[in-house]
């Protein structure tokens, strides 16, 4: 049986510094990401394209989408297969390929590079494949028109 479920969130450009759009330059690429009963999140456009360094842009959560989805799905294939994980961090990677002659570009690659810390060496090999099978069930993932890859580093915990 398919469930359908239905996202809403609220995108507001706050970077208009009196004259709007006037030219390229006369305005910030500042934006708030909102959803009820959430903090707000401030938002820019990458610094390449004239947005603020120190502020999430759509190229950030794009492959902060793909990374959590992938967790999320694999802490769960984990507690079902009996792997106890009391760690999780990623750094993945990803590459845009910027411009056509139309100013178009698009990601052509991410890589997921969680190192995971579980107790139980044995179940190394085990904890390894599941990856795999999380990347099928991302639905973040299931999306994208490009290739996603993970190299999972592995550390055991001390007992």
């Amino acid at each position: 049986m398919s469930r359908v479920h239905h996202y809403n969130i609220s995108v507001e450009w706050t970077g208009n510094n009196g004259t709007g759009t006037s030219n390229a330059a006369a305005y910030r690429r500042d934006h708030t990401l909102s959803a009820a009963n959430r903090q707000p999140l401030a938002c820019s456009s990458d610094p390449a394209f004239r947005g603020d360094p120190a502020k999430y842009n759509p190229e950030d959560m794009l492959l902060y989408s793909l990374s959590s989805c992938h967790m999320l799905w694999y802490l769960h294939l984990c507690a079902d297969a009996g792997i106890v994980v009391t760690a999780y961090i990623d750094y993945p990677e990803a590459t845009m390929v910027e411009e056509s002659a139309e100013g178009k570009g698009r990601f052509v690659s991410a890589c997921l590079k969680p190192v995971i810390t579980i107790t139980d060496a044995s179940k190394e090999e085990l904890a390894h494949s599941l990856h795999e099978k999380a990347h099928h069930k991302c639905f973040i993932a299931n999306s994208c028109n490009f290739p996603v890859t993970h190299e999972p580093t592995f550390v055991i915990a001390a007992t």
